[in-house]
């Protein structure tokens, strides 16, 4: 009987211990699941470049907008800025499409890409006035970052650039302490929670040397004084069709899932300078987060988490009265909002048409005065024209 107890004490002793791991490994993963703090995703994808020799530009921000929106971002949620329409030009051999692969099977255009900000209304003002949300009361939802202090905003860039600025649509630049302001007001209004900038330019690092705000990370496709290179040219239609940076981003987010545990430092690497020829960098300093702990998800999906709460809510059940109760004002309105009857399908289809009414055209009076008085003046000469007047 005592090796009997001694035995039943082992296995108690076994088994709270398990529960006790168990336990402990639940709460890790559940603050694992939490850690990012984040509850919406947003996404802020602009093109700067017009003419057809930037094609790679705008298939750029086309492909990184078809990624965040296969990891989950709806499009109500993507501000799309881009500065040309490459689909539409009249030197595309192939309408409508916008390719980023040399064997031309991707289409990053596609039937629902929703373009926010086209042609000239890519601009340095709009695009700080989306993300300090400084826009006029008429400006659509759509075309509104309505980000909170819960969100995780993506910003993607690409154009053509230099030493502390990039320039959009050749007549103008943002420089790089615009950037740097533009995201201090975003952190003191309390519009973000993260925030992931990746630009894809000439000497992109410069760009990000000004930020002081924090939960920045940003990475750039050049140091300074170096060149961003372009990638995959296409004899076909005389242009590169992507950078070399954002192809091999967009390479490795294709590997990418909702459940992904792939995090920061993993996109660091995906480009190494034996690639790029340029040499990437980044910044994670302003970041409270390490790198390693951050999920690429956190800013290229919408994985939505769920809040746990100890309070409880108590839902009364509704009453068969208050069912069947119709309040007056509602039947008021729904007489007033009743469509007016329409003719029978049969009526407008054989009635008559209703002659139309002759208006002469534009002219014809005052060709008319000028015929009179031609008229006139060959048969009466010029000595009885004061006879008109």
């Amino acid at each position: 009987m005592a090796a009997l107890g001694c035995g039943c004490r082992v296995l108690l002793c076994a088994a709270l211990s398990a529960l006790g791991v168990s336990a402990q490994y639940a709460e890790n993963k559940a603050e694992h699941f939490f850690r990012s703090g984040h509850t919406n995703n947003w996404a802020v994808l602009v093109c700067t470049s017009r003419f057809w020799f930037n094609y790679r530009h705008v298939a750029n921000t086309l492909s990184v907008y078809r990624s965040v929106k296969r990891l989950g971002i709806p499009d109500s949620h993507i501000i799309l800025m881009l500065a040309d329409d490459m689909a539409c030009n009249p030197r595309n051999p192939k309408p409508a499409t916008v390719f980023s692969h040399k064997n031309m099977e991707l289409n990053v255009y596609g039937d629902n890409v929703e373009v926010d900000y086209r042609g000239y209304e890519v601009t340095v003002e709009n695009f700080l006035r989306v993300l300090t949300g400084r826009l006029p009361p008429s400006t659509p939802r759509l075309k509104r970052l309505l980000s909170d202090d819960r969100s995780n905003i993506l910003i993607y860039m690409t154009g053509h650039g230099g030493n502390g600025f990039l320039k959009f649509q050749d007549s103008e630049e943002i420089t790089n302490v615009e950037l740097a302001d533009a995201f201090e007001q975003m952190w003191q209004k309390r519009r973000y929670n993260e925030l992931l900038f990746i630009i894809d330019t000439c000497q992109g690092a410069s760009m990000y040397e000004r930020f002081y705000s924090p939960n920045i990370i940003a990475l750039a496709s050049s140091q300074v004084g170096e060149d961003s290179l372009s990638h995959q040219p296409d004899m076909a239609i005389g242009v590169h069709l992507m950078d070399r940076y954002t192809f091999y981003v967009l390479e490795f987010l294709e590997e990418v899932h909702p459940a992904s545990q792939n995090n920061m430092n993993d996109l660091f690497q995906v480009c190494p300078k034996s690639l790029c020829v340029s040499t990437p960098g980044h910044r994670t300093d302003l970041f409270q987060r390490e790198p390693q702990t951050v999920l690429i998800t956190d800013f290229f999906g919408s994985v939505r988490k769920v809040e746990l709460t100890e309070k409880s809510v108590v839902l009364e059940p509704q009453r068969e009265d208050a069912k069947k109760r119709v309040f007056p004002e509602e039947s008021t309105m729904t007489e007033l909002a009743a469509y007016a009857n329409q003719l029978p399908v049969s009526q407008i289809i054989h009635q008559k048409p209703r002659p139309q009414e002759w208006h002469p055209p534009g002219g014809f009076i005052l060709g008319l005065w000028a015929l009179i008085l031609l008229v006139f003046f060959k048969t009466y000469g010029l000595k009885h024209m004061k006879h008109v007047f």
